[in-house]
Order: C-alpha cells, then sequence, then structure tokens
C-alpha cells in the first residue's frame, strides 16, 4: 500500500540544511529506493513562490503566497510503499532521525487512494 508523507516545518526559521545533512539524506534516500520503499520525495519551494485557490459559495479566488496566516507549510512530501501505517512511520521515523536535534519538523503519514484502511486485512 502507498502512503503519503507530508513534511510540515516553519519556513520562517532560517534553518538550511547543511552539507552533512544534504549527504546523510541522499544516503537515506538511495537505501529507501533501493528496498522499495521510496516511491518519490521532493520539496518544495517557498510559500513566496505560491498560490492558492480557494472555491467558495461557488466562487473562486486566489491568493498569492506567502501566506502570512500559515506557522507550518508543508515544506516537503515523501511517497512509500509499506505493508502496514507501521511500517510506514518506521520508514517516515528514519527521516526525521536524519535530521538530528536541530531541527523541528513534524511529519503527517496518510494512506492513499480509496481502499481499504492501511491496517485492516
Amino acid at each position: 500500500m502507498r502512503f503519503l508523507s507530508l513534511i510540515r516545518l516553519d519556513e520562517n526559521s532560517g534553518k538550511q540544511p547543511d552539507e552533512r545533512l544534504m549527504s546523510d539524506m541522499g544516503k537515506l534516500m538511495g537505501e529507501m529506493t533501493a528496498q522499495g520503499i521510496l516511491i518519490d520525495t521532493a520539496g518544495l519551494r517557498p510559500t513566496t513562490e505560491g498560490r492558492r485557490l480557494r472555491l467558495s459559495g461557488g466562487r473562486v479566488s486566489q491568493v498569492d503566497g506567502p501566506f502570512s496566516e500559515a506557522k507550518e507549510v508543508i515544506g516537503g512530501y515523501a511517497i512509500l510503499e509499506a505493508a502496514s501505517m507501521d511500517e510506514a512511520m518506521q520508514a517516515t521515523r528514519r527521516f526525521l532521525d536524519v535530521h538530528g536535534a536541530d531541527w523541528e519538523i513534524e511529519c503527517e503519514v496518510r494512506p492513499m487512494g480509496c481502499d481499504a484502511p492501511a491496517d485492516a486485512a
């Protein structure tokens, strides 16, 4: 089953990945891809470069970034292949562990698709 891990962070923290983190992350991604766990992943550009469309009352409106009301933003995503939610959570934990104690990151992991619940079988 596939899972989507949404990576949430405070984009105003000024925190940028250093060379060590990028190297460690590259190794982890290579390993997880080879194992068939990591299907796709990417970081997202800042909200200053984004736009939102909202449908309300039958009308569509557009708001250009940055989005000041958002404390946390989705900074990236990972699509994971796992047998269960627990397995997807273990893979996501590996991603968080690579960052170390200096980072404040949250990942929301959700099953993809409209099938039966992830742990049903």
